[in-house]
């Protein structure tokens, strides 16, 4: 470790840890990360770039690390990681990468979690503005949580030499983390980092819990947490990123943020450089500078865009033999591998080079541009920012939920200040959550001042040439984008953010433009002749903060689990009866019965004729079910639906079609009123949960003034469909006290009666075959019980189960459109030949869009039905249609639609097709040709898609 400093850090010097990277073994220590521990042997370089292929090297020491991606390896190996992050273990295996990494094959093992809390006071981040705050609510009793990404707290204190009333600021951050543990109402969550900001204050923290232990699961501890996290208050202290600075050659191995070379001088106890140069627009590098000098390296130059930097700074510096150059720039670095001279002018007030270039040999070039506050978070919740003049710098303004921005998270960068803040922030947001805290009357002593402003300089000039030509001026250095990037965006006519970071891809990668953002954004203001950053303003901040990995979004939602498996009370019934299942949706719903050796075909035939000549039984249990209850129900469900239900009769069903804003089919489903001002409504099965999330988004954003309320009551109800001309035998010895005559019983009406076990149960008179049916309606608990009722009732009339197959033969003999199926989101009711839900009278979703002359064209596709001129011939389903006569081997032919389903009929004694084809209903007559995919063409006739029983007479029995 040619690089280690003999003595400080906080390393634990005892526990040497082998690793290697591309290849070569090295050693570290407790508390490196791969990034020091790289540092620590001399390993300055990283993968070349991903476009230009140019040399590259360590620049930061955390989640803004532009260059540093790496591979590691293990059971199950993961690609895209910062070294400047990773923990180091004994054994790890890493190798570099240029932007991509492969996915390993392999399952991983490991285990990953979700926690969901409540709390009074969030404090995100570590560092002295968030452990004042969390010290100032965790004191008041509220229920406190503290969230930090590092191992241990402390924040930017942990890489500097601070003192806290006359001590080590760490002695202090110490005894306020023994003062946090031991308080019983507050949590510490280290390795932990908010990833997102959502609404209601609800924020997302992923936690790495055994990442530093090594690549193997450790037995019943999942390797990573997602916390989702629900605060009444909270308060944002998420510190500042140092910029870099836009100069040419600014991307060699060896040009590093001078905030990082501090953190791994004092932190990791590593001397990345012996001879640097130091290269500043603010007061913050000089401590770089004096602690490089004081660690043994030479710092042949402190270069400061201020002409009058702080007089006790200067002169702190120059005690040490550090040369201090104000009013001056690095204008360019020289090197192959790693920078060897930097070269050196002076700038005038207008940033234009002024003087002799000097160059000074140098193995290290520490930078810093200036601090950004890392406003992420801050601007997820929807909070404004502004740009600050006096720290150049875009700063929190206006919140829009119950947060708070202190310490360097909104500009302040003195260490009193922040601890102010902290302390203030925190009592204010403890008292608002409605426990009365306090600011300690004396807060802790530091010794400092505000810094003096800084002299940002957005671009440095090049020594030669105009800014389309400064290709080496790198303001992205992960995605190689430069000014001459920007400037070429420029003069293709563009000026807003948004459209130059999409043209450059500046701010794209892995770090989203933590490091460039405001570089950036500088950049262009300067080549567009703005006054300030302020006037171009910023781009838009998304979650997650930090790259997260699907397997810790899915949790233990993966394999079996990946998607809940759904099943009706009736399930066991099935299961026992030799049902063969489909999914549908996430439900397992039987597809048919079949009876000892009968393949599906022969099945669904003898299914189709039980409830076409005797009756027949279905679980529908899956349809989804929605209570629509207040007394704007029915005016709320005619804005919804196509057709009328505000003057629906109690007791009465009707059949009604929703549309989407285009005019297009979204659902369909049968509409119950129960009383004035209850509703019960059923969608597809598959449809449910995007039916109600459709409702509930008209109701909240559009219509929130009606009194209605949706409830999803899918799994409270079983419903047993008994269908058939002997149905109503059936229903006559099931509810023995219930008038089941036609005029007592009409079609589309509800009674509520017993079932001769005992059961409630509300049953409808509702058909979706064509024939005499019913559908009972019990509570979930009563499922089993009254289907296995139902076929004790049915045995005498041989009653026979049949599942989903026979059910879409049985539809689309009557011409019966399946949405998803029959449609295809391109389809109006008015292609399905149902103009007569159509309401012409009221205003409804979708209605405006019929006006449209494309809704009414000629040509649009129609429904119809496909009869095979061979009656044995079964059309696949997706089957492309063109016309008779043209040649399909010709090249591409037009096409005239497609087949939507298709089936045997046992009623037709024959084999059918529904199909969307152009101008359908106008060619009813007509034949069609589908080309299939073994060379062969199948002729068919469109028919009328009401192909059984087209008048319904025997709807009634």
């Amino acid at each position: 470790m040619t690089h280690r400093v003999p003595e400080g850090g906080r390393v634990d010097r005892t526990t040497v840890l082998r690793f290697s990277y591309d290849g070569v073994e090295y050693s570290g220590l407790r508390g490196d990360t791969l990034a020091s521990a790289l540092l620590a042997n001399g390993v300055l370089g990283t993968a070349p770039s991903l476009y230009r292929e140019r040399p590259r090297g360590i620049v930061t020491a955390g989640v803004d690390e532009p260059h540093a991606l790496v591979q590691v390896d293990g059971p199950c190996s993961e690609p895209m990681l910062l070294a400047t992050t990773v923990e180091l273990y004994d054994g790890l295996r890493a190798s570099s990468l240029r932007g991509r990494g492969r996915l390993d094959e392999a399952p991983d093992e490991a285990v990953h979690d979700k926690m969901h809390l409540h709390t009074d006071v969030l404090v995100v981040g570590g560092g002295p503005a968030g452990l004042a705050a969390a010290l100032a609510a965790g004191r008041s009793g509220a229920r406190a949580v503290l969230v930090d990404d590092q191992p241990e707290l402390g924040g930017a204190l942990l890489s500097g030499r601070e003192e806290i009333d006359g001590r080590p600021a760490l002695d202090w951050v110490e005894a306020v983390r023994g003062e946090l543990a031991a308080q019983p109402e507050t949590r510490i969550l280290t390795r932990a980092t908010a990833i997102g900001y959502h609404d209601h204050n609800y924020l997302l923290v992923a936690e790495r819990r055994t990442d530093h232990l090594g690549p193997h699961p450790v037995p019943g501890v999942s390797r990573q947490r997602l916390w989702h996290l629900r605060a009444r208050q909270v308060v944002l202290a998420t510190g500042s990123h140092e910029r870099p600075m836009v100069f040419a050659g600014n991307d060699r191995p060896g040009v590093m943020s001078a905030a990082a070379v501090r953190s791994y001088l004092n932190r990791y106890a590593v001397l990345p450089g012996r001879r640097a140069v130091v290269f500043t627009t603010n007061d913050h590098a000089y401590a770089t500078a004096l602690e490089l000098a004081a660690a043994g390296a030479e710092v042949a130059a402190l270069v400061d865009t201020r002409p009058q930097p702080p007089a006790a700074l200067v002169a702190a510096a120059r005690r040490v033999g550090i040369e201090v150059l104000p009013g001056s720039a690095v204008v360019a670095t020289a090197g192959a591998e790693r920078i060897t001279a930097v070269r050196i002018s002076g700038l005038t007030g207008g940033d234009a080079l002024t003087g002799p270039v000097r160059e000074t040999a140098c193995d290290l070039l520490a930078v810093s541009g200036g601090w950004s506050p890392a406003v992420h978070l801050w601007s997820q919740s929807r909070g404004t920012v502004r740009y600050a003049e006096t720290i150049a710098a875009f700063v929190p303004d206006v919140n829009a939920q119950r947060v708070q921005a202190v310490g360097a998270g909104r500009g302040t960068y003195d260490l009193a200040g922040c601890l102010g803040e902290g302390f203030s922030a925190g009592a204010e947001a403890a008292t608002r959550a409605g426990f009365p805290a306090a600011v300690p009357p004396v807060p802790p002593g530091t010794g400092d001042e505000p810094p003096a402003p800084p002299r940002p300089v957005w671009i440095v000039p090049g020594e030669d040439g105009e800014p389309a030509t400064w290709r080496d001026h790198f303001i992205d250095s992960q995605r190689d984008a430069t000014v001459a990037d920007v400037q070429r965006a420029i003069r293709a006519g563009m000026r807003s953010v948004e459209h130059i970071k999409r043209y450059t891809t500046i701010g794209t990668a892995h770090d989203q433009g933590k490091g460039c953002g405001v570089n950036a954004i500088g950049a262009i203001a300067r080549l567009l002749g703005a006054s300030s950053p302020g006037e171009v303003g910023t781009t838009t901040f998304r979650g997650p903060y930090v790259p997260v990995s699907f397997a810790l979004l899915a949790g233990r939602e993966r394999g079996p689990l990946f998607d809940p498996v759904r099943t009706t009370p009736i399930h066991p019934w099935h299961v026992r009866h030799g049902a063969v299942f489909e999914n549908v949706g996430q439900w397992k719903r039987p597809r048919y019965y079949p009876e000892s050796d009968e393949d599906m075909d022969a099945a669904v035939l003898r299914e189709c004729r039980a409830a076409r000549e005797g009756v027949a039984v279905m679980d529908a249990s899956t349809l989804g079910k929605i209570d629509i209850v207040g007394p704007d129900a029915g005016a709320f469900l005619d804005r919804i639906y196509t057709n009328g239900f505000a003057k629906l009769a109690v007791g009465s069903a009707r059949y009604g079609i929703m549309c989407r804003p285009d005019g297009m089919v979204f659902d369909d489903g049968v509409t119950v009123r129960l009383s004035d001002d209850h509703y019960y409504l059923t969608t597809t099965t598959g449809n449910a949960a995007a039916v109600f999330d459709w409702l509930e988004e008209w109701l909240q954003t559009e219509w929130p003034e009606l009194r209605v309320r949706c409830t999803s009551v899918t799994e409270q109800w079983s419903t047993v469909a008994v269908v058939g001309p002997r149905s109503r035998e059936v229903l006559t010895a099931l509810a023995p006290d219930l008038d089941v005559s036609n005029e007592a019983f009409p079609f589309m009406t509800v009674s509520q009666a017993g079932l001769a076990n005992g059961i409630p149960a509300r049953i409808c008179r509702i058909s979706f075959s064509g024939e005499l049916a019913y559908e009972i309606n019990v509570a979930s608990w009563f499922g089993l019980a009254a289907w296995e009722a139902v076929i004790a009732a049915g045995g005498p009339a041989g009653i026979t189960p049949y599942g989903t197959e026979t059910m879409h033969v049985l539809r689309a003999e009557k011409g019966y459109p399946i949405v998803g199926q029959d449609t295809d989101g391109t389809v109006t009711p008015q292609d399905l030949g149902m103009e007569w839900i159509v309401s012409r009278h009221k205003h409804f979703v979708g209605k405006r869009s019929f006006r449209r002359a494309d809704t009414a064209r000629a040509d649009r596709k129609h429904l119809v039905a496909l009869l095979p001129v061979d009656r044995a011939e079964l059309l696949p389903e997706g089957s492309q249609l063109v016309a008779e006569g043209v040649d399909t081997t010709a090249g591409p032919v037009p096409s005239l639609g497609h087949v939507t389903s298709s089936y045997r009929s046992a009623a037709l004694g024959r084999t059918f097709a529904l199909a969307l084809v152009r101008g359908g209903r106008d060619r009813i007559g007509e034949t069609v040709l589908a080309p299939l995919a073994d060379g062969r063409t199948v002729a068919a006739t469109v028919a009328d898609p009401v192909l059984y029983d087209p008048k319904g007479a025997r709807r009634d029995g």
